[in-house]
């Protein structure tokens, strides 16, 4: 009788300690809700375009991908649930100005001409023009071992100005994986073209290159919200840094790009 009595004390801590729990995680959602002043309430709404596989794109009908699941997990660590949308991107920040969602996870660079409009959290990640090579290359390690190399680049871009700098044999290229395909293939000598693009080729594609040396310019993608909702935003960078800490950020990335892509 006395062992009954005993169980059924401990089973009663036990169920007391769950809906303490719970009744907590409900008050933190609660209070959250009030502070941030949510589109929809006990929800993040955050956009995206679906248009940009591997980073956001839609799968059976279903928006998926790495901002998608950064999306998720932040929107969890705040205590809500996570309502990713969609929009097209030349009115994305007007639709977050006028409360269609509460921000935009959707691989945006943190730009001057973009932070007079919304505020920015710290980067969810860093990109930026990158130098790949072929696998079995020892010889290209830097680029400063480009003078004299041949270097494809999409035609007039960015990428194209900075290779110029650098060799005086380059060539132009209708899309990033054109070029990536003729360094594998050994008609290069480097390609130069944003970090996510050419990792994702090379996951995608199964493609034997690699990046080598530093980024030739940092470009910082983060988390936009309203302008002066510095709640929300502490909030995001708190969660941010907690994935980061706990390896939560790292599990993702690698799922999506057999990489950190939070380090240059």
């Amino acid at each position: 009788m006395k062992k009954f009595v005993f169980l059924l004390a401990t089973m009663m801590l036990i169920l007391s300690a769950c809906g303490t729990e719970k009744a907590d995680g409900e008050k933190e959602a609660k209070a959250n809700e009030g502070k941030l002043e949510l589109v929809e309430k006990g929800a993040l709404t955050f956009s995206m375009t679906g248009q940009y596989p591997p980073l956001n794109f839609k799968k059976d009908g279903k928006l998926t991908g790495f901002d998608v699941e950064i999306g998720t997990e932040i929107a969890k660590r705040i205590g809500l649930e996570a309502n990713p949308v969609t929009n097209p991107w030349e009115t994305i920040i007007q639709g977050l100005k006028a409360k269609k969602y509460d921000a935009i996870i959707g691989s945006m660079t943190a730009t001057p001409e973009r932070d007079k409009q919304v505020d920015f959290t710290n980067p969810y990640y860093l990109s930026g023009a990158q130098i790949f090579v072929a696998e079995g290359n020892t010889d290209i390690q830097s680029k400063e071992d480009l003078k004299g190399k041949s270097i494809g680049v999409i035609q007039a871009s960015t990428w194209k100005d900075m290779a110029e700098d650098l060799s005086d044999q380059v060539k132009g290229y209708p899309t990033d994986v054109n070029a990536l395909q003729d360094l594998a293939l050994g008609r290069l000598d480097a390609v130069i073209t944003d970090k996510i693009v050419g990792v994702s080729a090379k996951n995608e594609k199964s493609l034997k290159i690699k990046e080598i040396g530093d980024l030739l310019n940092e470009d910082r993608v983060s988390v936009a919200v309203a302008e002066g909702n510095k709640e929300l935003a502490d909030k995001i960078n708190e969660a941010i840094q907690s994935m980061i800490d706990d390896g939560t950020y790292e599990k993702i990335s690698m799922k999506w790009f057999n990489t950190n892509i939070m380090e240059k």
